[in-house]
């Protein structure tokens, strides 16, 4: 758009533009302040609505001490053997899952080898399709 045919032009030598009072559109008046200022006051129903956490504080307590972080599968086994795994003894396959950072074992899916898995914590579920493919599960501490 060129400057000629802009709105501008015809408050030229007005003094606000159309915005009435001095002061008003300027600067951060017109909101009530800059940023989070007035949640206490002024703005304290918008802070309800939209952030009622705002005061106060979280708990100190750390987390529990045995988060999982990292798990895996059963069904995944197959493709993490494929990318990781190179050790077999005894006709089963090796897999150290705490080894690739890995802290659990789910029971979610089947597979068909046989593994031997070395993990920290395990499912019951997990536990007992590894069995069923004649494999089995170790604890490592």
């Amino acid at each position: 758009m060129t400057t000629r045919l802009r709105k501008t032009r015809k408050f030229r030598g007005g003094r606000n533009h159309g915005w009435g009072q001095i002061g008003q559109h300027r600067a951060s008046g017109h909101k009530g302040g800059l940023g989070r200022s007035g949640m206490h006051k002024h703005h304290f129903i918008k802070m309800l609505l939209t952030d009622p956490r705002h005061f106060g504080h979280d708990s100190t307590h750390p987390p529990h001490p045995y988060l999982v972080r990292k798990w895996v599968s059963v069904r995944d086994l197959d493709d993490i053997f494929a990318k990781y795994g190179k050790k077999e003894e005894g006709g089963k396959k090796v897999i150290d899952l705490s080894e690739l950072g890995y802290d659990k074992l789910l029971g979610g899916g089947q597979t068909k080898n046989a593994y031997l898995v070395k993990v920290e914590r395990f499912s019951a579920s997990a536990q007992e399709k590894i069995k069923q493919s004649g494999g089995e599960v170790l604890a490592v501490a």
